[in-house]
């Protein structure tokens, strides 16, 4: 009692470590988890060591065969890994969420891999870039490296978690950044991207930047289905969070399916990703299925809630056919694993026979319906959908036991046909926890039918019809929420995407000493960030100076102000007095120009240039605008005679003018602010 009233005095914890360390019991526990913990490392460990030998093994020799009994091994090795990750991270959590023996059990689901990586170095490539192409002091810019490195390593292994998917969003929305800027059509970055495949363990490399991008885009939705299947799907919330999350991991493949072609690894080719996303989209549809059941358990006697049920498991049941099927064919079956056909083909056979035990329910424990009250031809299929006896379930109780003992019959046998094949599945886990509730179901079954089944009854009922699929809630594909990921880019200090990026190629000029005359500087502003020169007086200062249409100002009086908005710009300008103002400027140059800075204007860049860093002009830069993460600049990419479809051109921020042709007249007053 002492020590529990003074939890905040010096020493107070001290003393209540102590007492939890003696504690035997926490001990014991503590000491086994450390235990299981240390041995999962050592087999991952051992596994890493077998991966690493295959993979050389892999790379050095030419022989078919060899390479085909290499490629089984990695499957059989990456499939140990996934299991091995797995396990450690439920005993990484257990120690937070403890998982007790009366919380409810619930049917499986198949969560994805994450594609691993090895290192990467950013730093070489980048700085010959920054110094090559922008013309900036790479060494000054080792702050944003190091920023970049370090959210790449924290990428390759994220928790499993909502926190892991934002720092996997927060990657790729980097990594859209980095393309924008970096990425150039006539060369890439020099950087050899190296990634598993997730399903076979097969290495893939590929120098572009897509083939990160569309990596990173995976494991955002392989992430999804892990956080989906961690979810406690016994409660109304957590139902609902499994349901978002593999609507979204269907969305992140939906997306890489349609942005990339001619995919590296087996895992990213749209075979694998159409499959994956008709398998998360009936995992979501069972989810919907498993929330009719949570709010109240349907009572027995109401028909029509017993039969909205029974469509509900035949919309599953449907779902998990056609997922089935998608895995029995090539090339899908040659390197999806053989467990997930087998148990996807245990639940179809499952959620079918379940729709035939409501069904039964619907028949045998409801009193007899109104008239009109449920329609035959929705519920069933032929041929009792077109018998004559109407649109409504049969109203004498002898035909409606009969009926319903036909659907028992159906459900046993589908339920045992269900624990067949998963015998055939290979149990990852001590607990099997579909077999459980498949026996479990098999005996409910069993004790309807034998309260149905008479000694005197040897009418041979007829086949019971199918159950036709009907859901109230269709799972949507859904993109991820890469806007809600407000990131600003890593390099904004190299200048807004619209002008400063691998794709433009520029003239620096300045600095140009522009005086005021009679009628001002002699040229129109217009846009932000850069502001650009939208127009220039004939015969005025600006023109005297060389000024020309379309360059965009980057610096007044040595000051940095590529990322200035127009009114500052403008109020800087004059506030100059008569001996006029100094002007760094920027000039795009065409397809036929080569970027020099020829022998009027000396360079702006470099030791003791005009450009300096913007922290070294105590400038604060505002952050840039967002761009948008969700376009993809695929190896191959899928044309869809869309722009829109693309990867489009970095936007400048609101209100900037792109480089377009010079206007044949001055700008319209509403462009033009002011001469100045």
């Amino acid at each position: 009692m002492i020590l529990e009233e003074r939890p905040d005095v010096p020493g107070g914890g001290e003393d209540s470590s102590r007492l939890q360390s003696c504690d035997p019991l926490a001990q014991s526990q503590h000491s086994r988890l450390q235990s299981r913990r240390a041995r999962v490392h050592q087999l991952i460990n051992k596994e890493l060591r077998m991966r690493t030998g295959a993979e050389n093994l892999y790379r050095a020799t030419s022989n078919s065969q060899v390479r085909e009994t290499v490629v089984l091994e990695l499957s059989y090795v990456n499939a140990s890994l996934q299991l091995l990750k797995e396990e450690l991270e439920e005993l990484n959590s257990s120690v937070d969420t403890p998982r007790h023996e009366g919380e409810g059990v619930s049917i499986p689901m198949i969560p994805l891999g994450l594609k691993e990586t090895r290192e990467l170095d950013w730093s070489t490539p980048l700085k010959e870039l920054i110094s090559r192409h922008f013309g900036e002091d790479s060494a000054s810019y080792e702050v944003e490296l190091k920023e970049l490195e370090d959210l790449r390593q924290a990428m390759r292994m994220p928790s499993r978690d909502q926190a892991g998917l934002e720092l996997l969003m927060v990657y790729y929305s980097q990594l859209c950044f980095l393309d924008a800027r970096f990425s150039a059509p006539t060369r890439s970055l020099g950087l050899l991207f190296h990634w598993y495949d997730s399903l076979t363990g097969v290495p893939a490399q590929q120098q572009t930047l897509a083939f990160e991008k569309g990596s990173v885009l995976f494991n955002i939705g392989a992430l999804y289905t892990q956080i989906g299947a961690r979810q406690d799907r016994s409660c109304v919330e957590g139902s609902g969070r499994a349901i978002e999350a593999f609507q979204r991991a269907a969305g992140a493949f939906s997306l890489l399916r349609e942005s990339f072609s001619h995919a590296p690894s087996p895992d990213m080719s749209p075979t694998a990703l159409h499959v994956l996303e008709q398998l998360m989209t009936a995992q979501a549809q069972e989810c919907v299925f498993e929330g009719l059941l949570l709010p109240a358990p349907t009572a027995p006697h109401d028909s029509p809630a017993q039969l909205r049920l029974a469509q509900e498991a035949a919309q599953v049941a449907a779902e998990y056919g056609l997922v089935h099927r998608a895995l029995a064919q090539p090339p899908a079956r040659d390197y999806m694993p053989r467990s997930w056909a087998a148990l996807v083909q245990a639940k179809a056979e499952y959620f079918r026979a379940l729709a035939h035990f409501h069904t039964a329910v619907a028949l045998c424990d409801s009193p007899s319906p109104a008239e009109g009250e449920l329609p035959m031809h929705e519920v069933f299929g032929p041929p009792w959908a077109s018998e004559p006896l109407g649109p409504t379930l049969p109203l004498e109780p002898e035909e409606r036991r009969k009926r319903g003992k036909a659907h028992l019959r159906r459900a046993i046998l589908g339920q045992e046909e269900a624990l067949r094949l998963h015998s055939l599945c290979r149990v990852p886990r001590k607990v099997d926890l579909l077999q459980a509730v498949v026996a479990q179901a098999l005996r409910h079954s069993l004790a309807k039918y034998a309260e149905l089944d008479r000694e005197d009854d040897f009418f041979e009922a007829a086949e019971a019809p199918d159950i036709q699929p009907k859901t109230h809630q269709k799972p949507e594909v859904r993109t991820p929420s890469f806007s809600q990921m407000k990131r600003a880019d890593i390099f904004h200090r190299l200048g807004p995407l619209s002008v400063f990026s691998a794709k433009n190629r520029w003239r620096l000029v300045g600095p140009v000493r522009v005086t005021r005359g009679e009628g001002g500087f002699g040229f129109t502003l217009r846009g932000d960030s850069p502001v650009l020169i939208a127009a220039v007086i004939p015969g005025g200062q600006a023109a005297a100076a060389g000024l020309k249409e379309g360059d965009y100002i980057v610096s007044v009086n040595g000051q940095p102000c590529k990322w200035w908005k127009h009114a500052e710009v403008v109020a800087q300008l004059r506030s100059a007095g008569d001996e006029g103002v100094d002007l760094g400027v920027v000039t795009l140059l065409s397809g036929a120009e080569l970027p020099g800075t020829g022998d009027r204007w000396p360079a702006l860049l470099g030791p003791g240039g005009l450009l300096r860093s913007q922290k070294e002009c105590g400038c604060e830069m505002p952050a840039p605008a967002q761009a948008s993460p969700r376009p993809l600049l695929g190896w191959s990419r899928k044309t869809k005679g869309s722009k829109a479809k693309g990867y489009p051109q970095p936007l400048a921020p609101a209100g900037t003018a792109t480089p377009a042709p010079a206007p044949c007249g001055p700008p319209s007053p509403s462009e033009c602010p002011g001469w100045l």
